[in-house]
């Protein structure tokens, strides 16, 4: 089965670049491009894609009060696209929902690669850039709010899906945490299923949010 996608872009070459390198991989489908967070939002409520492709910022509505409707709605995974890799709403949009983001300038093979890892519910992001954003939008978040950590939270883990969980967000892979437990990937995939699910998470970057909210990681650490 293709993944179903959705190109929003306020930039047509771009938007039509992406629908056409997307377009010829045999297993991912285009299924509707948008001009503006309006048009994105009306396409994935009338088409149901797997991944929705949305630029942070654009006319009508922006990128991000769309990627908080989809994601509110729906369960089609959103990739922001920015032209910064430092753009101050890549971390509002992790908030909204958003499984992650892309550069405009990214790589063909990347971009392929990226929807396919999205669609199949993986991490997205670098680990190096994960930790990055997730650790300084924690710092941030608890700046502005004075909130404490809340490692209770996290009472509904095993000991096993808490370790698993603190691996995550240091930025380890599956094989990575395989080969530190010492049990099969596949057994690693259970083990992050059950963080997603027992913790109420979209995806992996939710959770390593989740990990430094609690206090089960530490910004700078």
């Amino acid at each position: 089965m293709s993944v179903r996608v959705v190109v929003a872009d306020d930039q047509e070459l771009v938007r039509s670049g992406f629908s056409m390198i997307l377009d010829a991989q045999p297993d991912i489908e285009v299924v509707a491009e948008a001009g503006d967070g309006a048009q994105a939002l009306d396409a994935v409520r009338r088409h149901a894609p797997d991944v929705l492709l949305l630029d942070i910022r654009m006319p009508v509505m922006d990128g991000l009060e769309a990627a908080r409707a989809v994601c509110a709605e729906s369960a089609c995974k959103v990739v922001m696209l920015t032209t910064f890799d430092l753009d101050e709403y890549v971390y509002d949009a992790l908030y909204a929902g958003a499984s992650g983001f892309l550069l405009k300038d990214v790589r063909r093979d990347d971009l392929v690669h990226a929807v396919r890892v999205v669609a199949s519910g993986d991490s997205l992001l670098a680990p190096s850039v994960t930790r990055r954003l997730v650790a300084d939008v924690v710092r941030r978040r608890r700046t502005e709010s004075a909130a404490e950590p809340s490692p209770a939270r996290l009472s509904v883990l095993t000991a096993r899906e808490e370790e698993t969980l603190r691996l995550l967000a240091r930025g380890l892979t599956n094989a990575e945490i395989a080969e530190a437990f010492v049990v099969s990937e596949h057994t690693v995939k259970t083990h992050v299923s059950n963080v997603l699910s027992k913790l109420g998470l979209r995806d992996r970057v939710q959770a390593v949010i989740c990990a430094y909210e609690t206090g089960l990681v530490v910004p700078g650490a």
